[in-house]
């Protein structure tokens, strides 16, 4: 996760609430999602960015778990989300998903 995203998300929580807060990434692999999953979560693991130390504990998903897949129309994630879902490794993302949230989501 860049910089100013992490600052975007650091702001957001600060100003509503990590309570009320859910990241959806998209990235393509399992091991991208983790390290973004983890920056949301326990802190920026690079020790760059603005969430270096900062525990957010913030509900991440991804895209194409299930979770977040029955929360969106069918016809609009056929069109937007579907082809990429075909060529990603779902399970291996899922799995890496889950298990920051059992690890480190507070909410």
């Amino acid at each position: 996760m860049d910089l100013e995203n992490q600052k975007r998300v650091k702001e957001l929580t600060e100003q509503y609430g990590a309570e009320n807060i859910v990241i959806i990434l998209g990235a393509a692999e399992s091991e991208a999602a983790g390290l973004a999953a983890e920056t949301v979560t326990a802190g920026d693991p690079t020790y760059a960015g603005p969430l270096t130390g900062v525990q957010l504990g913030l509900r991440v998903y991804h895209i194409c778990e299930n979770e977040i897949k029955s929360e969106i129309d069918a016809q609009v994630y056929e069109d937007q989300i579907s082809m990429m879902e075909m060529v990603l490794d779902v399970d291996s993302i899922a799995k890496e998903m889950s298990a920051m949230r059992k690890e480190y989501c507070k909410y």
